[in-house]
């Protein structure tokens, strides 16, 4: 092999580690009750960058963990967590993303994550909030305020 593709080589390997090195992990609790009341994550918003990975702890038994429908950006596969189980996501896109504990969905129990500058999708994930319950939309308003 010549020097100059040993050392591209080197250089991808390098800028490889970085992404991967740079990338955060976000502890999300899954709680009966907590700072913002019953039935929350928390943190129930976040700010992160692209390649971030959020674990969902289930600190109180009872919760799970599934992606609300219209609240990811495309190509982003579908998240459905067992209960009572830990489930680890990595955003790799830019965008917006919504969580639920899908037992608790009624009650409001959701998590809005803004990746990078939020678009594609942020737009579209902010009006789906029109479509949800009464506690579900107030606790929406409130992530999507937080996360601007």
């Amino acid at each position: 092999m010549s020097k100059s593709v040993l050392a591209l080589a080197a250089i991808a390997g390098v800028i490889t580690f970085a992404n991967v090195a740079g990338a955060a992990e976000l502890k999300v609790k899954m709680l009966n009750r907590g700072a913002e009341g019953m039935m929350v994550f928390e943190p129930s918003t976040a700010k992160l960058k692209p390649g971030d990975t959020i674990r969902f702890i289930p600190t109180d038994p009872g919760h799970d963990v599934a992606s609300i429908p219209g609240m990811a950006p495309p190509g982003f596969t579908p998240v459905k967590g067992a209960l009572n189980k830990e489930v680890v996501v990595t955003l790799a896109k830019s965008g917006v993303y919504g969580f639920k504990c899908t037992p608790h969905w009624g009650m409001g129990m959701v998590f809005v994550a803004k990746v990078g500058d939020g678009k594609p999708n942020a737009a579209a994930a902010e009006a789906s909030v029109a479509t949800t319950p009464g506690l579900v939309k107030k606790r929406l308003t409130a992530a999507f305020n937080a996360i601007r």
